[in-house]
């Protein structure tokens, strides 16, 4: 079987944004890495299930109130309702991995800077290290201790946390293992992750006042159509019962899905990347 091709669009996306476009397969493996990152991986099948099942239940639904041009919508809208969860749960996540892993950077950069002996910095501060940053850590002195390669158990412990800065900061350290006097540059890296954290508490009240004002437009739309029952029920049963009003529903439907993908797509906090 051959790969599909890809096209100028894709190579365009990639080049813009610095990342190739992921199929369904790649976003079912992001979502199941993501699973077990947080410790839950059995809970992926479980996802995909929920998933199956919602979407037969939002196409059974549309066939319920009798409007085929609602059935790709519900059922699509159904379908996403478990993976918008785990995103939800990754972002909250990931936010709580982000501020464990300044205070932690921080306290034994900080150790590290008078000591220049990563492995005693780590020990010195272990009991202040909260989970799952902890056992990350623990496990970096068990390698440390029994590979004898401090440069090789930093890069263990560099691929165990998702995240640019933290990467770049192992990076840092395994070059000051070469050159001590490289360890001024450990600070600087430590502070991105402040800055990053300040500009999403900027934005994140701004952020918020968008997705209301998303939701209300939403709610809008959709309160259109009881309000219709009561002031004209002949429009209602057009609406409702007609041809042309089925298409304007499946055409509000489709457009309200795909307006609160691209919702939650810009609406997410920022990332550093390096």
């Amino acid at each position: 079987m051959t790969a599909k091709k890809e096209s100028i669009r894709d190579r365009v996306h990639a080049v813009r944004t610095g990342k190739k476009k992921k199929s369904v397969g790649e976003r079912l493996v992001y979502v199941q890495t993501s699973l077990e990152s947080m410790g839950k991986g059995g809970k992926f099948a479980f996802v995909v299930c929920a998933s199956l099942v919602l979407f037969v239940a939002g196409a059974v639904l549309a066939v319920f109130i009798n409007n085929a041009f609602l059935v790709p919508v519900f059922a699509l809208a159904f379908a996403v309702i478990p993976f918008v969860y785990v995103r939800n749960s990754m972002s909250r996540y990931e936010k709580h991995i982000k501020d464990e892993l300044e205070t932690t950077l921080s306290v034994i950069t900080t150790s590290y800077l008078r000591n220049e002996n990563i492995i005693d910095a780590v020990k010195e501060n272990i009991q202040y290290i909260k989970p799952p940053l902890k056992e990350h850590f623990s496990a970096f002195i068990g390698d440390a201790a029994f590979v004898s390669n401090t440069k090789r158990a930093i890069l263990n412990l560099r691929n165990k946390i998702n995240d640019d800065i933290f990467r770049e900061w192992c990076d840092a350290l395994i070059q000051c293992q070469e050159d001590s006097t490289l360890k001024d540059t450990l600070q600087p890296i430590v502070s991105k992750l402040t800055d990053v954290r300040l500009v999403n508490s900027e934005i994140s009240s701004m952020m918020a006042a968008v997705r209301m004002e998303y939701y209300t437009m939403v709610g809008l739309v959709a309160g259109n159509i009881p309000l219709l029952y009561v002031l004209n029920k002949d429009w209602f049963r057009t609406l409702m019962f007609e041809t042309p009003g089925k298409i304007t529903l499946g055409v509000c439907g489709a457009v309200i899905l795909v307006t609160y993908l691209f919702m939650l797509k810009f609406t997410k906090p920022i990332e550093y990347k390096g």
